[in-house]
């Protein structure tokens, strides 16, 4: 059951917490909805209080189909505040989603946790999300809509946010402020797909879309599928079958009219027509790759990134250090030209395994969201955009962190290069256990060389599993048996504590026997007993090495274009890499060390370049000299209530 649960998780936090609907289809708010003396105004970031009050104490839900221009029919659920069992009737703003799984996990979960005592009672969106249950409290319409093609909606399935996908997001923007418990003011919420198809209704600048909140949202599919040229195999295998599996096997929750479960059944017979995302993706190997039903540099958000930015819908990006999508969280600031807000937590893209930062993730959450939406669909001065734009975790260590707040991002920091050297740190039993210094090579000759262990693995509870629910919960292991089989490259214990904020660049200079070769470079904490603690990493095939103008502001990072011509081989003499790893913002403590390992697979996580393991060289002599380039923050930074 976890493994499905999970894929909701960045929109269904606590799914199994919250039974809150009756059987009369009734949700009941029991003392969240309860009186008392009004509390001071407060707006700040993580506290609101005061502005705006609940004046409900439950809601009602009800579903039907709605038709689109072509006569494929969606279903969608709307769910009202309600006061003593009475909807109101006053018009008021709505906040939906556009899902590509069941419009809600209820009837996922009755399927397959049967044996929950008891199994919660979730009718809607907002009976499983605490912060929708705010919003619904505090004078908002909730609705969620199934996209063409999944749940109980009717259609093909056309690919990730096909045209006629977006299209269907303009129609029902368009009747859900047409409606008549509508005041006209729409918003959007959701995460991960939910928060990529906010983008993409975006793109097509409606009317009625006032502003958007996107949780854990990609900004370009061909670096989340084949970053550095590398295959995420594995995360589109476990996506693409569960995704097949909620289509056409989990009979998604009837419309009400659909009382006999007739009309359900029709669409799941539609859908076994679905688009198939593993065939599509898997032959799709370069950027430039173009068919009728996949073209890399058309679908998806990038694809229309110039007509996004033109609609400038204002914007709250919304993130964690260790998602799939935190690198297109700042690319989405750096870019965006609507007024916006970033936020980036301490957490992965959905299961946590700690409570206390489950707790704040959720809390967090409603509370931006709340702040948002209150300002763009109900015109509330609550002065969300006079402060620091960006607020983000520094983490350091687990179950450790505070809240900065900062006007740009990446924000202020120094650069400090580490160059790879000989010697044994005495750290690590790796192939071999070489140094980090700030000097500069200064041998004609040095470099390290391994056979790549092709069964090297960063594990299964790795953010990549996590995102699509294979990993509830991201937990990486003591990754020292990694090291062991990989290069490595450790500083002496740090003198005093580094905090590196922004994205590490890797340059890397190497040959290979079979003239291409993937290198995974990961970059750890190893704390005084030598647990070998992961921060973040990166990816790239060597013969995708050629650098290119990003067609977005980049941020100054290194960008592989990836197109069919841009591959080469590895010549025979030492060939440059540059490759940015996934941005953090992490404190290495005194005493520990900063360790860069340089990987030639990760079995569980991408596919292999070869069945036939190259052996490899990297290079750490003057004319060749690898190095890490870390964003050190300085030591001042404005702390943050959080």
């Amino acid at each position: 059951m976890r493994r499905i649960t999970t894929i909701f998780a960045t929109l269904v936090v606590p799914a199994l917490l919250v039974a809150c609907a009756a059987d009369s289809g009734v949700g009941d708010a029991g003392a969240d909805g309860a009186g008392g003396e009004a509390p001071e105004r407060v707006s700040e970031f993580g506290r609101y209080e005061g502005y705006t009050e609940a004046r409900y104490d439950g809601w009602i839900t009800t579903s039907r189909y709605v038709e689109m221009r072509d006569g494929v029919r969606l279903a969608v659920e709307v769910t009202r505040p309600a006061l003593g069992g009475v909807p109101e009737s006053e018009p008021l703003p709505v906040v939906w989603t556009h899902s590509r799984y069941h419009r809600n996990p209820g009837q996922i979960i009755r399927v397959l946790a049967p044996d929950l005592d008891p199994v919660p009672d979730i009718r809607s969106m907002v009976d499983a999300n605490e912060d929708l249950q705010r919003l619904v409290l505090h004078g908002y319409v909730v609705a969620a809509a199934g996209v063409r093609g999944s749940g109980a909606s009717f259609g093909r399935y056309e690919g990730l946010f096909s045209e006629a996908e977006t299209a269907d997001a303009v129609e029902l923007i368009e009747w859900l402020a047409s409606q008549p418990w509508s005041d006209g003011n729409v918003g959007m919420y959701g995460g991960s797909y939910l928060g990529i198809t906010q983008y993409m209704a975006a793109s097509a600048s409606p009317p009625a879309l006032k502003a958007i909140f996107p949780d854990v949202a990609a900004l370009d599919m061909y670096d989340l599928m084949y970053p550095g040229g590398v295959y995420r195999d594995d995360l589109i295998q476990h996506w693409g079958g569960l995704t097949r599996e909620f289509d056409t096997e989990i009979p998604a929750p009837v419309v009400d009219e659909d009382v006999e479960g007739v009309l359900l059944r029709q669409a799941m017979e539609e859908h076994e027509d679905n688009w198939d995302v593993l065939e599509h993706y898997g032959l799709s190997r370069y950027r430039d790759a173009a068919t009728p039903d996949l073209d890399w540099e058309r679908h998806g958000p990038s694809g229309v990134l110039g007509d996004i930015l033109e609609a400038e819908v204002p914007a709250y990006h919304w993130n964690g250090w260790y998602d799939i999508f935190v690198t297109d969280a700042t690319l989405w600031f750096a870019n965006y030209r609507g007024p916006q807000k970033l936020g980036i937590g301490a957490w992965p893209h959905s299961g946590i395994p700690d409570p206390e930062l489950m707790a704040e993730r959720v809390e967090l959450y409603a509370v931006e969201q709340h702040r948002w939406f209150d300002y763009w669909l109900k015109g509330i001065d609550n002065g969300v955009l006079d402060e620091a734009p960006i607020h983000y975790a520094v983490m350091n260590d687990p179950g450790d962190w505070r809240w900065v707040a900062a006007e740009a991002w990446p924000p202020a920091t120094t650069s400090r290069r580490l160059y790879f050297a000989s010697g044994t740190s005495g750290s690590v039993a790796s192939v071999n256990d070489g140094g980090l210094s700030v000097d500069v090579p200064v041998s004609e000759e040095g470099f390290d060389e391994y056979e790549v262990d092709l069964t090297t693995t960063t594990g299964t509870t790795s953010r990549w599993d996590n995102a699509v629910g294979a990993a509830p919960d991201m937990v990486y292991p003591d990754l020292a048996e990694t090291d062991a089989r990989s290069l490595t490259y450790t500083t002496p214990p740090l003198e005093s504590d580094l905090t590196v904020t922004g994205h590490p660049v890797v340059t890397l200079w190497v040959t290979s026997s079979t003239r291409d070769a993937d290198f995974f470079v990961l970059l750890e904490e190893v704390d005084p007993r030598g647990f070998s603690r992961y921060v973040t990493e990166g990816v790239l095939r060597a013969s995708h090495r050629g650098l290119s103008e990003a067609p977005w502001d980049n941020l100054g990072l290194p960008f592989q274009r990836s197109y069919a011509g841009d591959v080469q081989p590895l010549p025979d003499q030492p060939a440059e890499l540059r490759l940015d790893l996934h941005p953090t913002s992490t404190v290495f403590n005194a005493g520990h060390r900063l360790r860069v390992t340089v990987m030639g697979a990760d079995r569980d996580n991408a596919e292999e370049v070869s069945e036939n393991p190259p052996t490899v060289r990297v290079y750490r002599s003057a004319a060749h000299p690898s190095s890490v380039e870390l964003p050190v923050a300085p030591e001042t930074m404005e702390d943050t209530p959080g």
